[in-house]
């Protein structure tokens, strides 16, 4: 897997190099941080498409909700919107410690708070979004320790997994009518064609439907990635051995296994990369400004995250080969917002479609790497807000939730360990032959 990627000025080589020395040590460390590490997700929504087909029995399915009292106390203290100490008194601190419901809602806080948040939900609930987002007062939202809730291999498969994929492809990604094969790789009705000559209908698309394509294969890429890597290779005297599956690996991506597909799809998963990785670009002069503290009660902790955040994003900064966004939505102006809103709509479908898996731990992390793509794309759509933010007030031009934040960092973290794991797979595939 190597050369130019479509679409973009950049090679596989740079990105290997770019995120193998700079970015994944880092990302990795951070995503360990209290703020970083716990994501309020609600895994009990009904699916809004088809009746439920029953949950995933398999134990590894399960996610355990963190207990009240080890979420820090300035994370769980009132509004998603909090960064800072001063949007956190001592009082609300207290009467937070004797909430029964995890994030409760504070009833103490000052008019001057209330109408910011007013503010703030006006704005959470305009056209900007990309993703359907949780509602962090239901009562069944719950706090989930990323770390302690790794995203593996989980036995989730069958009709229940291929509805859900076949849906996001065939209902919501962009298909010429031209084009009767299954865009779904998981399709048994795929043909007896290369998978090489089926991508020639993608030449005929335009760049932004293309582009989505891209996105969502490349996701597809990321998770199987991910559950290749860790998968359950023995279980004995019930202590499982968790690790990489390299005859897995080669089911999913091999050239000649997969008619030619499996390297288009990693290629996608690098350009799903770069996207993501121009975002935090993007986003930086939002986190610089002092008013943002990435706020958990623990102030030395903080200071060192948000450190550690400005340090990756002066990283991404200094990538030479970006994604640019400008090429998208550039037509003329009626046809360019009429598509970027059907380019919304559509990926906000894809994001309720989540609450379709029927596996925790795969609706846990599937739900989290789709909002870090729509936050994503929320971002590179907001430029002109994000450059003309104020810096010592709250925007209202342009805001992300701490959930958003959360997702966004998370998503990335995923893509930069699928990169780092093709790297050992390279390495393994070389020792087995």
């Amino acid at each position: 897997l190597t050369g130019v990627l479509d679409d973009c000025l950049c090679d596989i080589e740079s990105i290997d190099d770019f995120n193998t020395f700079k970015i994944f040590p880092k990302i990795q460390k951070l995503q360990e941080r209290d703020y970083f590490r716990y994501y309020k997700v609600n895994l009990k929504r009904p699916c809004p498409f088809w009746a439920d087909d029953g949950h995933c029995s398999i134990k590894d399915c399960h996610v355990e909700p963190c207990p009240e009292s080890k979420i820090p106390v300035g994370i769980k203290a009132g509004s998603s919107n909090k960064y800072s100490k001063a949007a956190n008194n001592s009082k609300e601190l207290e009467d937070c410690e004797q909430a029964n419901k995890l994030g409760a809602v504070n009833s103490t806080l000052s008019n001057q708070s209330k109408e910011a948040f007013i503010d703030w939900a006006r704005y959470d609930d305009s056209q900007d979004h990309f993703c359907e987002l949780d509602d962090e007062r239901s009562p069944d939202a719950q706090y989930v320790d990323l770390l302690l809730n790794p995203e593996r291999y989980t036995g989730y498969k069958g009709p229940s997994a291929w509805r859900v994929w076949n849906s996001i492809y065939e209902e919501n990604c962009f298909k010429p009518r031209s084009v009767y094969r299954p865009l779904n790789p998981l399709a048994p009705s795929r043909g007896g064609d290369d998978g090489e000559s089926f991508y020639t209908w993608l030449e005929g698309l335009c760049l932004e439907k293309r582009v989505f394509y891209k996105l969502i294969s490349g996701l597809h890429a990321s998770i199987n990635l991910h559950l290749c890597a860790n998968y359950l290779l023995e279980e004995t005297w019930g202590k499982p051995r968790w690790g990489p599956n390299v005859k897995e690996f080669t089911r999913r991506f091999d050239p000649i296994e997969t008619k030619g597909e499996g390297p288009r799809r990693l290629k996608n998963l690098y350009f799903l990369y770069l996207i993501e990785l121009r975002a935090l670009s993007k986003v930086a002069p939002y986190f610089e400004r002092s008013v943002v503290d990435l706020y958990t009660g623990n102030g030395h902790e903080d200071a060192e995250s948000k450190a550690l955040l400005l340090d990756i994003f002066r990283d991404t900064k200094s990538f030479h080969m970006h994604f640019d966004e400008k090429s998208m939505f550039a037509g003329d102006k009626k046809g360019a917002k009429s598509l970027k809103e059907e380019f919304r709509l559509h990926f906000k479908n894809i994001s309720r479609i989540m609450d379709c898996v029927g596996c925790d731990k795969c609706r846990l992390w599937g739900k989290l790497q789709t909002q870090g793509l729509g936050t994503a794309l929320k971002i590179l759509f907001s430029e002109k807000e994000i450059q003309s933010l104020p810096e010592h007030s709250p925007s209202k031009g342009f805001q992300l939730t701490r959930q958003e934040i959360v997702a966004l960092v998370n998503a990335f973290g995923r893509l930069s360990t699928s990169i780092r794991e093709l790297q050992n797979f390279k390495i393994l595939l070389q020792q087995t032959r």
